[in-house]
């Protein structure tokens, strides 16, 4: 990442973060005041430590010592020790509301904004490696917020008590030292950090590859099946984690450098101060207590300054976690509504293509000039070779994507100033793959209409003569379909995409090549349905087998892009053309198949 991009970086997670910190000032003022109460009592156990211990000295021990004196000093101990520890544990209960909430905040915003993202983002990302990305970022989230309040500057705070006490009560050497150690300890930490943050990024990089190809091969598990590339699909994986074992060597090589390098500097710096404390000591100077003073600032100092380490790498390591998380959230929606725009009003369900022109790529027209009217309540049908741009109606229509020239019409509006939500509403789809949910039949069905009752679904799989099939499973309703549907025949699962649209009840209908993918007696019987379906509705079907679309009121033809033929499938079988063509090679296949 280059040095304006890291600093853009920066600034965005730091601004997000402080916006979700300033939703809870109260309860995060209320923290950092039992933070600093929790650091004062800590900062008090040494100095009420080297009165107990001068006390008890036989040199300041008068002749008659009060017997509540030591009694009184070391139950002073006892409740500062157990005040740092009950402060710091109701400062952590206070906040822990408030890292949930960014967690639980940043997840459903990451959430919503995939599903606000567009086709192309979707077919671009391995979905394996964007599910570690988001709970790395999340996580990552969750420690920065901890992190900044109740380890980094509770610690540079108890540092600065620590030296203000020494400055006051011991010579200047001593806090002097402690300075020095500081200051070199967080330089170190800082460089060598910094060099780790590469192999850091490689790791994550690597371990989100890893984890979409695995996703990859076994979402493909049939596939690898049928052509006995288990073995294949093994090296793939194993060259990955070797890359990410290296990288993870590299990682620990540079964590091992920055952990020897910070213990030897605390280590030196703690020997510097005993050994004056000592020399002290022994000239008279100070008493035992003092050494014992200050040796434990020593300690509370390098200790948490060791912590403070630690938590330099670890903020790093989530920073860069965040980093990624930051850059999805940056990825803008390809479809966004104008400002304001109104929803879709209702009509009778005319479509009109107005000099569409589209492309994937700029190299690659897929429509051209293309002008396309659907009557309200009528049935086109759209053929053509593949890659004629069928399907592309569809998605536009759906606006899914938008024309790079004219406009698309629904009941005269056009769909670009309405809102997406409510264009989606008007339209039912019934897919060539029907994807569903991995739970039971009812919910899937009932996914087509928010809210619906089990009667209503019940009516809708009756329509789409699903409902005996459904009776005759164990569970009915309640069987669950698996992944992706897996349970369930190519038919069923069609017919469960019908049942969805008749629950929805939509004006527009698209069937995106629904049967071409089932056997000749599924094929008749899912396409009397679609046509019972589409009967008084606004319906485009995108058809591969011809046989399907004999009834439609009208039929196109595309080629590359273009409309070349249009008519009823008698006119058009009259007219010798490319829909006669293609209307012969499919009968003479089928007699092929049949003999």
């Amino acid at each position: 990442m280059t040095g304006g991009l890291v600093t853009a970086t920066a600034t965005r997670i730091s601004t997000e973060l402080w916006t979700v910190l300033a939703r809870y000032r109260w309860r995060i003022a209320l923290a950092v005041a039992l933070l600093l109460v929790a650091k004062l009592a800590t900062v008090a156990v040494p100095l009420l430590l080297k009165r107990i211990i001068d006390a008890f000295a036989p040199d300041a021990m008068p002749a008659r010592l009060p017997a509540q004196l030591p009694i009184y000093l070391l139950a002073g101990y006892a409740v500062l020790r157990f005040s740092s520890t009950l402060f710091n544990e109701l400062r952590d209960l206070l906040f822990v509301r408030v890292t949930l909430a960014a967690v639980s905040s940043y997840a459903q915003k990451t959430f919503a904004h995939l599903h606000a993202l567009g086709p192309r983002f979707h077919a671009r990302r391995q979905l394996g490696s964007l599910l570690p990305d988001i709970d790395r970022g999340t996580s990552g989230i969750a420690f920065l917020l901890g992190v900044g309040l109740f380890t980094i500057i509770p610690t540079l705070v108890e540092i600065g008590l620590v030296l203000a006490i020494m400055l006051s009560r011991y010579e200047a050497s001593f806090a002097a030292i402690i300075l020095l150690t500081f200051l070199v300890y967080a330089g170190f930490t800082l460089v060598f950090t910094a060099r780790r943050v590469i192999y850091q990024r490689r790791v994550n990089k690597l371990d989100s590859h890893a984890k979409g190809q695995l996703a990859d091969s076994l979402i493909n598990y049939d596939t690898v099946k049928y052509f006995t590339n288990e073995a294949l699909e093994a090296r793939r994986f194993a060259s990955i984690m070797d890359d990410w074992r290296a990288a993870g060597a590299g990682n620990a090589r540079a964590l091992f450098t920055l952990h020897v390098g910070q213990s030897a500097i605390i280590a030196l710096g703690v020997a510097a101060i005993m050994l004056l404390a000592g020399q002290a000591v022994l000239q008279r100077r100070m008493s035992v207590g003092d050494l014992v003073l200050i040796n434990a600032y020593a300690l509370q100092v390098c200790l948490p300054l060791n912590a403070l380490g630690f938590v330099y790498r670890e903020a790093r390591d989530a920073w860069v976690n965040a980093e990624r998380l930051f850059e999805l959230l940056r990825e803008r929606p390809e479809i966004q509504d104008a400002p304001n725009a109104p929803p879709l009003r209702p009509g009778p369900g005319e479509i009109v293509f107005d000099h569409v022109s589209f492309h994937y790529e700029p190299e690659r027209p897929v429509l051209t000039d293309l002008c396309l009217r659907i009557d309200p309540g009528t049935t086109l049908a759209v053929v053509g070779r593949s890659g004629s741009g069928k399907s592309t109606l569809a998605r536009l229509l759906l606006r899914y994507y938008e024309p790079a020239s004219g406009r698309i019409l629904v009941d005269g509006q056009d769909i670009r100033t309405v809102t997406a939500s409510s264009l989606r509403g008007a339209i039912g789809v019934v897919p060539q793959d029907t994807a569903l949910f991995n739970d039971t039949i009812g919910n899937n069905i009932a996914y087509g209409r928010i809210g619906s009752t089990r009667t209503e679904v019940v009516a809708a799989c009756r329509a789409a003569h699903l409902h005996e099939l459904i009776a005759a499973l164990p569970h009915k309703y309640d069987t669950p379909v698996g992944e992706r549907g897996v349970n369930l025949s190519g038919g069923e699962r069609q017919r469960i995409a019908i049942a969805r649209a008749i629950l929805k009840n939509p004006p527009i209908l698209i069937f995106d090549e629904a049967t071409s993918a089932l056997d000749a007696d599924s094929e008749h019987a899912i396409s009397q349905e679609l046509d019972r379906l589409s009967r008084n509705r606004t319906t485009l079907i995108i058809a591969h087998r011809l046989s399907t679309i004999v009834n439609a009121d009208a039929i196109v033809v595309m080629e590359r892009g273009r409309i070349v033929e249009r008519g009823t499938h008698a006119e058009l079988l009259r007219h010798h053309g490319a829909y006669a063509r293609l209307w012969l090679l499919q009968q003479r296949m089928d007699k092929d198949m049949a003999l």
